[in-house]
């Protein structure tokens, strides 16, 4: 633990501004934003869970080492994800294997 003791106010405009993102959320969701629609909910959820991971996990006050163990799992996250993408861009480039019968 770093010791650091953060007041109740902190943790209540934490969730009173996570509360505000997940009525956005819920909004943007009714709104066609056409190809928009996935990115604009991920980046909402993006900053949703670094709030959480900031304040509510308490890296912000963390050691250096805590926050570069969430940095490492976090770029080995892209590289998981990375790599579906990539799995899935290539699904359609071989021939489907016809069924014996």
């Amino acid at each position: 633990m770093s010791g650091h003791v953060s007041p109740k106010s902190v943790y209540y405009s934490i969730f009173a501004t996570l509360m505000v993102l997940t009525a956005i959320t819920v909004a943007a969701a009714y709104v066609n934003l056409g190809q928009l629609n996935a990115p604009v909910a991920l980046a909402i959820a993006t900053i949703k869970a670094t709030l959480v991971v900031l304040f509510f996990m308490h890296v912000k006050y963390s050691s250096r080492l805590t926050k570069l163990v969430v940095a490492t799992s976090l770029f080995f996250l892209f590289i998981l994800l990375a790599e579906t993408m990539m799995d899935y861009a290539t699904r359609g480039w071989t021939a489907p294997v016809p069924l014996l019968q």
